[in-house]
Order: structure tokens, then C-alpha cells, then sequence
């Protein structure tokens, strides 16, 4: 999860076989940073297209930019907003270009997101002062 700026908020790490829908709320209670100011909009592909994320959001009063299933029945969205959703690949991208993280050396779950934390902070750091080449 990142803000609007790249910045990585939280992690969880899941089953790979575990649907990333299923642990929607539980990545959501992760932002320790900004726990008390939720998002004006949250952007999704459509595997966040589903009742109990659109009712969890619509609860919140934030906006879904997600687009709907084929099987479901359309919703507008902001298409404008939703493009910003390459912000979060774009940190997904850059956090596997630390070897560690994309190769997974880790075979229990808890040092690989220790490992993910910590190139989070990398990240964080180099955000805020972009002269850390480091």
C-alpha cells in the first residue's frame, strides 16, 4: 500500500495462493503513519472489485476507483484517478529491484516482511532526501 506519492504505507504478506482481496482490511489497518486520516480515494484493480470492499470503502466515505468485474454490474469511476494507480507499481517495482526482496531468499514468512520493511524505509528515506544516493 502507498500514498498518492509512492510512498510505501504497509505490507502484508500473504499465501501465494491467497486471493489479495481476502486481506483487504487487514492491509488497510497496517498504515501505522496516517492511521487517523483515511484516503479521499483508493484505487484498485479489478480484483478489489467486489460488495464487502466497496461496502468497507462506501462505510469510510472514500471513493472507489476500481474498475467493475464482467459479471458484475457497471459503476462509474474516475478513470482520471484510477490511472494513478501505476504510482503503486512503480513502488512495487522499485522495492524488487532490492535483490532480497525479489528473489525471497527467506523461506518463513516473517524475515521476508522484515526484509520488506526495510527496504520500505530505504525508500522512505530516499523520498525525503533524494540527495541519499545510498
Amino acid at each position: 500500500m502507498t500514498d498518492g506519492k509512492g510512498v510505501p504505507l504497509g505490507a502484508l504478506v500473504t499465501a501465494g495462493q491467497a486471493r489479495d482481496s481476502k486481506s483487504f482490511e487487514t492491509l488497510m489497518d497496517t498504515d501505522k503513519i496516517r492511521k487517523r486520516r483515511r484516503p479521499d480515494t483508493l484505487a484498485g484493480d479489478k480484483a478489489c472489485s467486489n460488495t464487502r470492499i466497496r461496502a468497507w470503502l462506501s462505510r469510510r466515505s472514500i471513493e472507489a476507483a476500481i474498475p467493475t468485474k464482467s459479471n458484475q454490474q457497471r459503476e462509474r469511476f474516475n478513470k482520471r484517478k484510477y490511472k494513478r494507480r501505476n504510482v503503486v507499481e512503480r513502488c512495487i517495482g522499485w522495492l524488487k529491484e532490492s535483490r532480497r526482496v525479489a528473489t525471497r531468499y527467506e523461506k518463513l514468512s516473517t524475515p521476508y516482511l522484515a526484509m520488506v520493511k526495510l527496504a520500505m524505509i530505504q525508500r522512505c528515506l530516499r523520498i525525503l532526501d533524494p540527495s541519499n544516493r545510498a
